[in-house]
């Protein structure tokens, strides 16, 4: 297991003693709470450097708990880990947003796109599924789809359309 997939793992009471917290007070609707109250968080995970805000809420609580999920999905979207030799990776069908394991199997998703040069076709094996079945759930995500088609640019290569 790497140490992204630890901090994916970590309750968010354990991801904030790994981060230094900022508060200010917020801008915008609520009302003259925002503006009297420190309710808005900045979270700066010390280990990676990652930074995140979150000020939608009046509550300060609120805010840390949008503020860790915010930073979650950086871990799993901009980290990536080695593929164990031997890993076994299945396709599952995608959790919902609310599960707490769909970060980190978006990661194990992403790590062996990253593997296969970001290419559907050879990931795909990997994940134990159809190219047809590993599109279409990219597609079902929006945040994958485009780190998939922003990887592949950085490399030179065109956007997948997923009939390539």
């Amino acid at each position: 297991m790497s140490e992204r997939d630890d901090w994916l793992n970590m309750t968010p009471d354990e991801l904030l003693r790994e981060c230094d917290q900022e508060f200010r007070k917020a801008r915008g609707h609520g009302g003259q709470k925002v503006n009297k109250t420190s309710c808005a968080v900045r979270l700066t995970h010390r280990a990676t450097g990652f930074t995140v805000t979150a000020d939608a809420s009046r509550s300060q609580h609120e805010n840390r708990l949008h503020a860790v999920t915010k930073l979650r999905q950086q871990f799993a979207y901009e980290l990536r880990a080695e593929i164990p030799e031997g890993a076994q990776y299945e396709l599952l069908p995608e959790p919902s947003v609310r599960n707490p394991v769909r970060l980190l199997w978006s990661a194990h998703v992403l790590d062996v796109l990253a593997v296969c040069g970001w290419e559907p076709k050879s990931a795909a094996p990997l994940l134990n599924a159809s190219v047809s079945a590993l599109t279409r759930t990219l597609h079902n995500d929006p945040a994958l789809w485009q780190i998939l088609n922003r990887e592949r640019l950085l490399l030179g290569l065109h956007p997948w359309k997923g009939n390539d």
